[in-house]
């Protein structure tokens, strides 16, 4: 009987949050990335892995917007989804959300092989804020969750190397601007899914690039990977060698085994084929493995501890269980970047299946069994003739087009004239977000916009730069200018640029904001209170004059709303921090981020108890990020009293 891969639309419905409108404020300020290490810990490293963490670690969001509009008001709402199926697997695919693989089930048992979530709650995990947890995500750009978390990707159908079909993932990202593509196919017969990777790099220099593939899987099981030692993360920023699988008197790959988040990366010998699976008590689960490129290994878990219980909760719904990641990247450990030289490609494939293996015993022995079991179902030289099997069609062109995603690629196609067969960028896929740059490029100017509405996102690379510092020096282009300027490293001609445009500008407080933030960068945190509190005054005015049908105006008055209160705290401006705040609208007010902030803007007036009053009410800080410890540091400053259970996100021991 012939087997028929199938690939079909479906529509799911799901208690989900809204994510809102992005925060139109440029993200000038250096990342505030958790997953960095102190010098001093590099001198122990092995030398290519110290190179490695050094060389281009990201220090700026630009050109991506932070998502921050989300809230936790989950209504049922529908979310398209691409399903890929044989006899054997279903894959659901979800393209608007950065491609992401929500389930995956074998079909002749019934069993669901991954961690699905659900619920969709966006959660402040990824590098610019919305992210989800639950499935397979593709994690491309820098050290972090992709900003595409919860972004569209293009997808269609494309002829697979066995003459069947294979649904192809494709999308320009924008961090390190290169394209990337993700080939999903099931070959005949078989239980495992295959995904051809593809990252290009188009450009005449070489490009940082970054890749992990991220699995989560329920954490009720025990993780394998061949490998005698790991690489220690934890939220302390101390990245250390330790044995596998035990260490300090405890089995770590038992993910309920750990009190406190941490990430475990995998010192796979080379040779050793590359391979983790997550196996329950029964020896059943999932298995990933794939050809040698794809070098990493690693186990993330959030620990037993209360932060990890919270954050458990955070991001879905009580009752639904716990989950721990298992992951495979380009480098040993994910705060390394690779170089990608001028005009090359790197390529992998993937191969995710169900797996049975005994899970429990001496760990050299359970390892050995594991692979001669994975050799048995998938041999690693089927897997590797895959690859080459899939490499030519890695570059036929797609067919039908089941998905859209951004038209940031096709801008970039349009202006360097590049060919990139098999992820074609069509200018059908321009929108309104690029139309000023589209008139940079072709008419040599930026265009004013249209209405009122605040400017929108500023691309930095060096070509648009160079563009902006040709084009006629309208107020508009000095902001944008300076954004990109302040991007490179320029700082004191960022300053200048948009001094020049605050001269002549309609609307002060695009770029009063910026002064605002190079003041801050700089030191100078009275003068940048002034200008954050003549920003907002700006905008308040500029507010009132505007139509707010597409809520960008409300987006902006709280963004810098939120800046501006926390700026002039800093100076000691409690009066003027209160006359920002009570122009907030109620509903900004109302949400999470803006309760805390009343707490702390109460505790400044010294009305101590009206503070402890806002923590009694209850709020929820939907965009809290991952490691941050405001919350508790509001609290003890209120109070000696152990942080309430619902507010404790720690992700590591007490200092």
């Amino acid at each position: 009987m012939e087997i028929v891969t199938t690939i079909r639309r479906e529509v799911l419905t799901l208690p989900a949050a809204p994510l809102g409108p992005d925060n139109p404020l440029p993200p000038l300020r250096p990342l505030d990335e958790t997953h960095r290490i102190e010098d001093r810990d590099k001198e122990d490293l092995p030398r290519d892995m110290a190179r490695q963490i050094g060389y281009a670690p990201l220090h700026s969001l630009l050109p991506v917007p932070v998502r921050d509009g989300y809230d936790r008001r989950r209504e049922p709402r529908s979310v398209d989804a691409l399903v890929i199926e044989n006899d054997r697997l279903r894959a659901t695919v979800l393209p608007a959300l950065g491609g992401r693989i929500g389930s995956l089930v074998h079909k002749p048992t019934g069993r669901e092989l991954l961690y699905r979530n659900p619920v969709f709650q966006p959660a402040n995990f990824a590098l610019n804020g919305a992210w989800f947890s639950g499935g397979i995500e593709w994690n491309i750009g820098a050290t972090g969750h992709t900003t595409l978390s919860c972004a569209p990707v293009h997808a269609a159908r494309v002829p697979a190397p066995d003459g069947g079909q294979m649904l192809r993932l494709w999308e320009w990202e924008r961090l390190r601007d290169l394209p990337f593509q993700v080939d999903l196919w099931l070959p005949e017969g078989s239980d495992f899914l295959y995904a051809g990777v593809r990252i290009r790099n188009p450009h005449e220099k070489p490009v940082p690039t970054y890749w992990w593939s991220n699995t989560a899987v329920p954490e009720e099981c025990r993780v394998l990977a061949p490998a005698e030692e790991a690489w220690h993360f934890g939220y302390e920023r101390r990245l250390r060698r330790v044995p596998v699988p035990e260490y300090d008197g405890t089995d770590r790959t038992y993910p309920p085994n750990s009190t406190y988040a941490a990430d475990y990366f995998y010192e796979v010998p080379a040779g050793r084929r590359r391979w983790i699976a997550a196996l329950d008590a029964d020896g059943h689960g999932l298995v990933q493995t794939s050809t040698d490129a794809l070098r990493g290994r690693k186990l993330f878990v959030w620990g037993r501890g209360p932060g990890g219980r919270r954050w458990q909760e955070w991001l879905t719904e009580p009752g639904t269980g716990g989950y721990c990641e298992i992951q495979a990247g380009l480098t040993r450990t994910q705060l390394e970047h690779v170089r990608l030289e001028a005009e090359s490609e790197v390529s992998w494939l993937e191969a995710y299946g169900p797996f049975e293996t005994r899970p429990d015993g001496e760990w050299t022995g359970v390892l050995r069994e594991a692979e001669d079991r994975l050799e048995a179902v998938l041999p690693r030289a089927d897997v590797d003739a895959a690859h080459t099997a899939w490499r030519p069609c890695a570059d036929t062109g797609p067919g039908e087009r089941l998905a859209t995603g951004s038209g940031w690629g096709a801008l970039e196609v349009l202006r360097a004239g590049w060919k990139l067969p098999g992820t074609p960028f069509d200018e059908t896929t321009l929108g309104e977000e690029q139309e000023p740059w589209l008139h940079l490029l072709r008419a040599g100017s930026f265009p004013e916009p249209p209405d009122s509405r605040p400017p929108g996102g500023t691309l930095v690379a060096r070509h648009w730069r160079d563009m902006l510092e040709t084009a006629p020096a309208t107020p508009l282009t000095e902001y944008h200018l300076g954004v990109a300027q302040w991007h490179a490293g320029d700082l004191a001609q960022a300053v200048r640029s948009w001094e020049r445009g605050l001269r002549q500008a309609p609307a002060a407080w695009p770029v009063l904001r910026c002064l605002a933030v190079a003041d801050q960068e700089a030191r100078h945190h009275e003068r940048a209170a002034e200008r954050y509190a003549q920003a907002f005054d700006d905008l308040w005015r500029q507010r009132g004059e505007a139509d707010d049908a597409d809520g960008s105006w409300t987006a902006a008055t709280a963004a810098l709303g939120r800046e501006a209160v926390e700026a002039l705290l800093a100076a000691g401006r409690t009066a003027d921090a209160r006359s920002v705040w009570t122009r907030l609208d109620s509903g900004t007010r109302a949400r999470g981020r803006f309760r805390l902030i009343e707490a702390g803007l109460l505790l400044a007036e010294g009305r101590r108890e009206e503070a402890r009053a806002v923590f009694d009410a209850g709020f929820e800080v939907a965009d809290l990020r991952e490691g941050d410890e405001a919350i508790g540091r509001l609290w003890a400053g209120l109070t000696g009293e152990p942080l309430p259970e619902r507010h404790d996100f720690r992700m590591r021991p007490a200092p």
